[in-house]
């Protein structure tokens, strides 16, 4: 597997409970607390809870209450659906949120040490007799019989697949910023996921609880034509942030002037591939169908890849290991590239609307193949 993050831990995880050989290189020399959140809805939790890491989830997570839509300016609600012990007794698991970290030290400490390998970037990849050779930067090489390309948006085995290509700028940037629970006293649901929705589909304040409650993550999106920073993320200003959404419900207006700090990124996306695989490399998470963030369902769609994909390969029936990329590809390709175009639209649960057909899956039980 190339790429440590969470796609590529949940894969290892999943290949090694089936009984297959496993080894994660991963470019950082370290793994680091990184990020700021996650949301992972039932169907995440779901296949985490058949990778045996649920539990440690839930000991950090915050369990929403409510996932609400608001009009952005008059706080009327638009919609509301019932998450938490709700979403259990339909879906099989609660919406947890969480710091993204939290989720990353429960995947690494589910992954055997030896199977992870840091320090280890990528700079050639090339196919030969049914074998993969990985060429790294620091001289080391590497053969394996399938490589797995779990390594994002960049992703290295994605451009030895279909060449070089660019992920496009959206028009789109995102600010991220965390403030402790008790500075927003008085505001209604700091127990929900709450959006707030503005005149454009890019337009839009999201809060949730984190760290069971004590922390609130805030995450407001607004068009900018350019983005000319080296960097996807770079410090941003609280002052911008809390001028470009002057006009919203005071609600959200308060939960913004709580802000000390905040990071702004830009989205980037690409369009759903016709296939992700080739021979003896194949792609998920982002490496396959980077997504806007609106729906909330990136990383629950990189595990519920890697899943159906260690199912793929271990499964007995299948002869041969491109009849189970080919079984993987075609299980995910229509779920993924519908999650995918939605996203880019940002009208999931706006007004009402059924989230069953995202919430429902279950990657552990979905069939293989078409």
């Amino acid at each position: 597997i190339c790429g440590g993050g969470i796609g590529g831990l949940a894969a290892a995880i999943a290949l090694n409970k089936l009984g297959q050989r496993v080894v994660v290189f991963e470019q950082a020399p370290q793994f680091a607390r990184v990020g700021a959140d996650i949301n992972l809805t039932p169907n995440a939790v779901r296949a985490l809870d058949g990778l045996g890491i649920g539990e440690a989830l839930r000991e950090t997570a915050a369990r929403p209450a409510f996932r609400i839509s608001r009009d952005g300016y008059t706080g009327e609600e638009t919609s509301r659906l019932a998450m938490s012990s709700a979403a259990e007794e339909k879906y099989g698991a609660p919406q947890l949120t969480m710091h993204r970290a939290d989720l990353l030290k429960a995947l690494e400490q589910a992954v055997p040490a030896e199977c992870i390998q840091l320090g280890k970037k990528a700079t050639r990849i090339t196919q030969a007799n049914d074998k993969v050779n990985i060429e790294f930067a620091d001289g080391s090489s590497a053969t394996v019989d399938v490589l797995v390309g779990a390594d994002g948006i960049h992703s290295v085995v994605r451009t030895a697949m279909l060449g070089p290509e660019q992920p496009q700028f959206t028009g789109v940037v995102a600010y991220r910023a965390v403030v402790p629970a008790d500075r927003l006293e008085g505001c209604s649901d700091l127990d929900c996921f709450t959006k707030w929705w503005g005149n454009q589909p890019e337009v839009q304040v999201v809060s949730f609880p984190l760290n069971q409650g004590k922390d609130i993550f805030i995450f407001a999106t607004t068009p900018q034509p350019e983005w000319t920073l080296e960097s996807w993320t770079a410090p941003g200003e609280v002052a911008e942030l809390q001028d470009i959404y002057a006009d919203f419900h005071a609600d959200a207006r308060a939960r913004l002037n709580a802000c000390t700090e905040v990071l702004k990124s830009a989205l980037y996306v690409r369009d759903p591939l016709p296939r992700w695989h080739e021979g003896r490399l194949v792609l998920l998470g982002d490496a396959a169908h980077p997504m806007m963030p609106f729906m909330a369902q990136g990383a629950g769609q990189a595990i519920e890849d890697a899943i159906v994909l260690a199912r793929s390969l271990a499964e007995p029936t299948f002869t041969s290991v491109e009849q189970a990329l080919a079984a993987y590809q075609d299980a995910r390709l229509d779920r993924t590239s519908r999650i995918q175009i939605a996203s880019r639209g940002n009208t999931w649960l706006k007004e009402g609307g059924n989230a069953d057909w995202v919430y429902e899956y279950d990657a552990w039980q979905a069939p293989l193949g078409a």
